[in-house]
């Protein structure tokens, strides 16, 4: 359990106390988990820019600093994400105002990426509260093993992408099969997030680019590529900014939705997805509330720790998710012009909710509260406050205002207790809006 850190800014030092077992590093992975063995780092000043000068106002964050931010983490990171329009089809394919025995109504859309009607498609699943008075706020996430996945419903339609090979979670031969209906019922919630007045709204993550290493060919890269052009650019996105700009489409169509209130949808995701809904939110305003759930390395977590999963591992393990011109930076995270804080910085003034799990060490989890520590600066100056502690919280004593954070017990995962704390926190902010 930590004990102690001390805090300069610029510059961080740290002294952490953990139980032997739960910092020893595992055998299969070789990189640092033991908090003694961080080195003291340099962060790069968030507000200062890369003339030397410092942003001060609201004015120089929106007119200079933030875009300067952006376009780093666009060419260096994520990679840019095209600004070609394709042509976009939305189909109903299935309406039931009478789902979950009454208490909601679900929704399934087809969305038809490209002019081809075989060429991508993203399934889009909405179940909007009954009992709620419309339009109602939503949480927005993509899912991993298809829409059937998150709850147990016999008319939820079954993914028809590819999809990670799990045989236990009904996943046989990378196709999602009848056995896999709820399997990640437990990381959704589903009711209990229809109890609290807010659609779920969800797709599967493969829909837009399966996740794995296939050359930028079955996704929907390949809609945006000039004459002659066969793979992304250096600087061009990769997976996560994929799934980003899938996040970003069905939001235009929660904007067409009545049903919906579409300036109240909170974008989130767990793990690789929590990489994907921040950069969403960093990329598209127009999310209201952002949430990162042990998104870790490339995520929320600071890479300059060297601790848990590096840059050097997430590019050998997963050289899809980003752009190649992050390759640069593998065992080099001294090297890099930027941190994870600036990403969390860009949601600002947006409220932002940022969770760790105890046992989660891959995913660092001090180095996730000291990203949102270190993003408070872009919230000062639009005099939002942001965590309020400069010690990282005990277990299950979530803190913040504008930016939240909790660390609880257990693994890598999303868990009721974590959905509990994002619908208090979406209750706040949404309701004062």
């Amino acid at each position: 359990m930590i004990s102690k850190w001390t805090f300069f800014p610029g510059l961080i030092f740290l002294a952490l106390w953990l139980p032997a077992a739960a910092t020893r590093p595992a055998a299969q992975n070789a990189v640092n988990q033991e908090e003694s063995k961080v080195k003291p780092y340099t962060l790069p000043d968030l507000l200062t820019g890369g003339n030397g000068k410092k942003a001060l106002t609201v004015q120089d964050w929106e007119k200079w600093r933030r875009p300067e931010i952006l376009r780093m983490l666009e060419s260096e990171m994520y990679g840019r994400t095209p600004k070609k329009r394709i042509e976009i089809r939305r189909q109903v394919i299935e309406e039931d105002t009478k789902a979950l025995g009454g208490k909601a109504t679900r929704k399934q859309l087809a969305l038809f990426l490209g002019e081809k009607l075989n060429g991508p498609r993203l399934d889009v699943l909405i179940y909007l509260p009954n009992q709620a008075a419309r339009p109602v706020p939503a949480f927005l996430g993509l899912n991993f093993n298809g829409n059937q996945a998150v709850h147990s419903d016999p008319a939820i339609l079954i993914s028809r992408s590819w999809q990670r090979e799990n045989r236990d979670n009904g996943i046989i031969d990378h196709r999602a099969t009848e056995s896999s209906r709820g399997v990640d019922a437990s990381r959704w919630m589903v009711e209990k997030v229809l109890a609290r007045g807010y659609a779920v709204v969800t797709a599967c993550y493969n829909d837009m680019d399966p996740d794995f290493d296939d050359g930028f060919q079955n996704g929907i890269q390949p809609l945006f590529y000039r004459p002659g052009q066969k793979t992304p650019a250096a600087d061009e996105w990769g997976a996560i900014g994929a799934w980003a700009w899938g996040l970003s489409r069905i939001l235009d169509v929660l904007e067409k939705e009545k049903a919906i209130d579409a300036r109240r949808v909170a974008v989130h995701g767990h793990s690789r997805l929590g990489k994907a809904a921040l950069w969403a939110g960093a990329q598209d305003r127009r999310f209201a509330l952002v949430i990162s759930n042990d998104s870790g390395c490339g995520g929320a977590a600071l890479s300059k720790r060297n601790f848990g999963e590096t840059v050097g591992r997430i590019n050998t393990s997963f050289p899809h998710w980003f752009c190649t011109s992050f390759r640069k930076y593998n065992d080099r995270e001294e090297a890099l012009p930027f941190d994870q804080h600036m990403l969390l910085a860009l949601i600002a003034p947006r409220p932002l909710y940022v969770a760790s799990a105890e046992e989660d060490l891959w995913a660092d989890p001090l180095g996730e509260f000291l990203g949102a520590k270190n993003a408070e600066p872009a919230y000062a100056l639009f005099s939002k406050a942001g965590l309020g502690t400069d010690r990282m919280p005990p277990v299950h004593q979530p803190v913040g205002d504008f930016i939240g954070y909790h660390i609880r017990a257990g693994k890598h995962n999303i868990t009721e207790y974590d959905w509990e704390q994002y619908l208090k926190f979406a209750d706040r902010h949404f309701q004062s809006k």
